[in-house]
């Protein structure tokens, strides 16, 4: 039975078939033990889609609306002005930490538990302003299928993404499966206060971890502590984690997947500047990192 039937049968699909492969059988020479099966997935872009403005920045949107009403003058300052009046070409022009500096500051004042509560209800009904479907729809099939198939040979993947790490472990496990614990992202500082039901932890609007480009190999040895064997990503800003995954001993597999299909979903690379994809691409010969086209590797785009 196809583990991966909504890979077109090339290059990419045969090269992770026999990743796996080798990797799991005893007496290879390329056999990774299960204890350091360990994959790494970015997330905007990578399981799920990001354009025209990643899904988290929509949600701060929905959140700045209510803190301009109680300080006007935000309206009158950047980022926040080009967020408040929907002035998407200039976001466009915006560094990615530029534009979450401006979400950490929507994110800030909730305890992490009401963080995640607020989170939930939003996607639950929130939807792509474009592709007429929620945004919790708007998760890649065949990267579903590269998850399931990945833990049935004792591959434990994590979640590796810019995006805030409370944010994306509200819908990590049901979108992908993927448990709270092995979400790995940027974060708030947060305070622990007491309160009527005990201890908390607030967020506060000030960032503490951006994890994009080198923070990413930062994160991975502070919160997991393996170097991954297997790394996914979508953008420049994933290079530094698959050059790290990829500079090990051992088999390994880095794969960088390209939106080159405007039909079915959306094609961009370089003028991307929130997530560009240009350095990596640039480098993936090289490298002997696998570019996965969304046009001609994926039968099927969504779930």
């Amino acid at each position: 039975m196809d583990p991966l039937p909504s890979w077109t049968d090339g290059f990419a699909k045969a090269a992770i078939l026999d990743f796996v492969s080798r990797a799991t059988r005893e007496g290879s020479s390329d056999f990774i033990p299960v204890p350091e099966r360990i994959a790494v997935f970015d997330n905007d872009g990578t399981l799920w889609v990001e354009q025209p403005l990643l899904v988290q920045l929509y949600f701060a949107l929905d959140r700045l609306t209510a803190f301009a009403r109680r300080d006007p003058a935000l309206r009158e300052r950047q980022p926040y002005k080009a967020f408040l009046e929907r002035d998407f070409k200039t976001i466009a022009g915006f560094s990615r930490r530029e534009a979450f500096e401006f979400v950490y500051t929507t994110h800030a004042g909730f305890t992490t538990k009401e963080f995640a509560e607020v989170a939930a209800s939003w996607l639950a009904d929130a939807r792509h302003p474009t592709l007429n479907r929620l945004f919790t729809e708007c998760v890649y099939q065949p990267q579903l299928e590269l998850l399931d198939f990945l833990r049935s040979r004792g591959f434990k993947p994590f979640v590796v993404t810019g995006g805030g790490i409370e944010f994306v472990r509200c819908i990590a496990e049901k979108l992908y499966g993927i448990p709270p614990e092995q979400v790995v992202g940027s974060s708030n500082k947060t305070r622990l206060e007491s309160g009527p039901g005990g201890p908390a932890l607030f967020k506060l609007p000030e960032l503490r971890s951006f994890d994009d480009r080198d923070e990413k190999v930062v994160n991975i040895e502070l919160h997991i502590g393996r170097r991954p064997r297997l790394a996914f990503g979508n953008s420049d800003g994933d290079l530094r984690m698959l050059q790290y995954t990829s500079g090990g001993h051992g088999a390994r597999l880095c794969l960088l997947l390209h939106h080159d299909d405007a039909q079915r979903e959306f094609a961009y690379d370089r003028e991307f500047r929130l997530s560009p994809l240009d350095e990596a691409l640039r480098m993936a010969p090289a490298s002997g990192f696998v570019v996965v086209s969304i046009k001609s590797d994926w039968k099927t785009v969504f779930a």
